[in-house]
């Protein structure tokens, strides 16, 4: 069956209505970034590539295309196989990194064997253009929920969320909750080219005449770098500042932290023993060891509420202060 190219606007619409994708590039480039909801169908898997490359360097274009066809001949069957195990009921959208040779034979072999395949003219390249291009502007209606560490910013967000808001999640899409605990009880973070992948599509589901809701945070979430655009946005947006006693925001913290190994909260306070100061870890930690939980988590707000005035300072948007309980 003959293949079709389409257009990334056509390709976005019908993964929308369920279409399955494959990836053709190698494992390597589809770790590093790749379309949400893609399935990796390498044609010449990471091994594959270099002696392809390699080839290239040394003997040229023609040369490298012969050995891609040496390695990837005896994989076709499997190829075949691997792409109507993804495709389903329906026709297979596919790309490849530029649209170019990879996706060509790929598609080739797949409908081949009777697929209806669906190329995404300018590949992976094109959805990344698209993806930074609304990347480069923040949400118009942007607001921002603020607080000290503990206030329930993320119930709170929920809560919203829950109501019917528009909400983005970024301590969810960066798989961190921001601070030095923040990876605990969270999956591995993704990189940055699949962060700003998975944000970018939270950006383009959004309704522009409708506000968005995001946390303030820093210019970092882990080791991921947030977007100038976004970032900048949030320093002027208006915000809604969460007040919560200390008491509870302690106790708020215990609840999400204090079943973590004693192990594992000395070494996440460990990373903050040069802001904290030698004798304020030195009592933290203490506290930690003698199972005087509240002691050691208030010991570290000093730290983070530090911090966070710090960040506060350099808000220039308005600003409405809400004191709630948490739930």
């Amino acid at each position: 069956m003959p293949q079709k190219r389409i257009s990334l606007e056509e390709f976005l619409q019908l993964r929308s209505q369920g279409l399955a994708i494959a990836d053709v590039r190698s494992e390597k480039e589809f770790a590093e970034g790749h379309i949400p909801g893609a399935v990796n169908m390498p044609l010449l898997i990471n091994e594959h590539r270099i002696i392809v490359g390699t080839a290239y360097k040394q003997h040229g274009k023609e040369a490298a295309i012969r050995k891609g066809w040496d390695l990837a001949g005896p994989r076709f069957g499997q190829l075949y196989r691997h792409a109507s195990k993804i495709a389903g009921e329906g026709p297979l959208l596919l790309h490849c990194w530029r649209g170019g040779m990879r996706s060509d034979l790929s598609a080739w072999i797949s409908g081949y064997g009777g697929l209806e395949v669906l190329v995404l003219e300018g590949g992976y390249k094109a959805y990344r253009h698209h993806v930074l291009q609304h990347l480069s502007k923040a949400p118009e209606m942007l607001h921002v929920v603020g607080g000290a560490t503990g206030s329930g910013k993320t119930a709170y967000l929920n809560l919203l969320h829950s109501n019917g808001a528009q909400v983005i999640d970024l301590e969810a899409l960066a798989s961190h909750k921001g601070s030095s605990f923040g990876a605990l009880g969270m999956n591995a973070q993704p990189t940055q080219e699949q962060f700003e992948n998975n944000l970018g599509e939270a950006f383009m589901a959004l309704n522009p005449e409708l506000p968005v809701w995001v946390e303030f945070e820093s210019r970092t979430i882990g080791r991921l770098v947030l977007p100038e655009a976004l970032y900048l946005a949030m320093q002027q947006a208006p915000m809604l500042e969460l007040q919560l006693e200390r008491q509870e925001r302690i106790q708020r913290l215990l609840r999400e932290y204090g079943h973590f190994p004693i192990d594992t909260l000395e070494t996440s306070t460990l990373r903050i023993s040069k802001r904290l100061g030698g004798l304020k870890t030195a009592q933290a930690l203490e506290a930690l060891r003698d199972g005087r939980m509240e002691d050691w988590i208030s010991h570290c707000l000093d730290y983070y509420d530090k911090t966070y005035r710090f960040g506060m300072a350099n808000h220039q948007g308005t600003k409405e202060q809400k004191h709630w309980t948490w739930i």
